[in-house]
């Protein structure tokens, strides 16, 4: 299977290994995923659609087991405020439906936010665009390829 998101990769020469799983719509959370693809919560990250009250839109990618500080990703993307985007609104902005929102491949070029522990690792996971599809990739290379920002933008559950 290839996707927007390993397409544009292969364009820009990075490395990448799709990673595919049974999707159990029931249950469409990052531990269910990182269960299926066979890496730890914090290796996998999801992309979560948000609107700042300066900005608009923009991409906040968090580890699974992490919550996205609202209050300090606004602070580093020059906004007083930042909410989260309502679900029905997630595939008109993004073209990505929940459970499978990437951070490559948008219909429009969102500003990026990584949490700054992608770095630690070799390699992270995010969702490759579709459910059930995951591009392992390094951090530092998915950074580069959508020109992202990191900071320490999740919190602890």
């Amino acid at each position: 299977m290839k996707t927007n998101a390993a397409r544009i990769l292969d364009g820009l020469g990075i490395t990448y290994e799709l990673t595919t799983y049974e999707v159990d719509e029931t249950d469409l959370g990052a531990e269910n995923v990182a269960a299926k693809v066979g890496m730890p919560l914090e290796q996998v990250f999801k992309t979560l659609v948000v609107r700042g009250d300066k900005t608009g839109v923009l991409l906040a990618c968090v580890p699974g087991a992490t919550e996205l500080n609202l209050k300090v990703l606004a602070a580093v993307s020059g906004n007083k405020k930042v909410e989260m985007v309502a679900l029905k609104e997630v595939q008109t902005l993004t073209g990505y439906i929940r459970g499978g929102v990437s951070p490559l491949g948008t219909k429009k070029h969102y500003p990026v936010y990584i949490d700054q522990s992608a770095i630690k690792w070799p390699q992270i996971a995010v969702s490759a665009g579709v459910r059930g599809c995951q591009v392992v990739l390094s951090p530092v290379e998915l950074i580069q390829a959508v020109n992202a920002k990191s900071a320490e933008i999740s919190r602890g559950l």
